[in-house]
C-alpha cells in the first residue's frame, strides 16, 4: 500500500488534505509538528511526503533535506502559501523537491500531482532496480569469460562447439582424433 505523509502546522490544512486523498487507496499519515515527523520509526516506508513550506519549527526545504536523509527514495513535494522564488529553488536543490504546489491548490490537481509524483517515483526506483541488475549480470559475465579463457589456455579447444542444425552437440569424433 502507497504511504503519504502530510506535514503542515495548521490542523486545519492537514484535515482538508486528508478529505481530499481519503477516496483513494493510500495509506494517510499526518504530522503538525515536523520534528515529530522525523522522530517517527516508520518514516522510512513513507513513499510520499508533502509538507508546508513555512513551519515554525522548521522550514519545510530544512524538513524535507532531513526527510531525505532517512527516506532517500519518497518523492518530496512542497506545499505553500507564498511564491517566494528563493525558497522554492532552495527546495529543488537542498531537498530535491519534485514539485511546488500553491495554496489555495485545487483537489483534482492535487490528486493529480501525487499520482504522477508516485509513477515517477515507482519508475526511477524500477530503473535503479533494473541497473543493478545488468550491473549484477554484467559482473556474473565477466567472471564467467574470464573462466572460459582460463579453460581455453588450460585445454585449447574445449570451449569450442559444433552445433547441429537441431540445436544439438555434433560429436565429429574426426575432430577428436590424435
Amino acid at each position: 500500500m502507497t504511504i503519504i505523509a502530510l506535514v503542515d502546522d495548521e490542523p486545519n490544512i492537514l484535515k482538508a488534505l486528508q478529505r481530499v486523498l481519503m477516496k483513494e487507496l493510500w495509506e494517510i499519515r499526518t504530522y503538525s509538528n515536523p520534528i515529530e515527523a522525523l522522530e517517527d520509526r516508520d518514516i522510512h516506508s513513507v513513499d510520499l511526503v508533502l509538507s508546508d513550506y513555512r513551519m515554525p519549527e522548521m522550514n519545510g526545504v530544512e524538513f524535507l533535506s532531513e526527510f531525505r536523509k532517512l527516506n532517500p527514495t519518497a518523492i518530496r513535494l512542497i506545499l505553500s502559501g507564498q511564491a517566494d522564488m528563493t525558497g522554492l529553488l532552495t527546495a529543488i536543490n537542498q531537498a530535491e523537491v519534485y514539485r511546488f504546489i500553491t495554496k489555495p491548490w485545487d483537489n483534482e490537481e492535487l490528486v493529480i500531482t501525487l499520482k504522477q509524483a508516485l509513477e515517477v517515483n515507482f519508475l526511477r526506483q524500477e530503473n535503479e532496480r533494473l541497473a543493478q541488475t545488468v550491473r549484477k549480470q554484467s559482473q556474473q559475465l565477466r567472471s564467467q569469460l574470464s573462466e572460459l579463457k582460463r579453460l581455453e589456455k588450460e585445454s585449447p579447444g574445449i570451449t569450442q562447439v559444433d552445433w547441429n542444425d537441431d540445436g544439438s552437440i555434433s560429436l565429429n569424433m574426426d575432430d577428436y582424433a590424435d
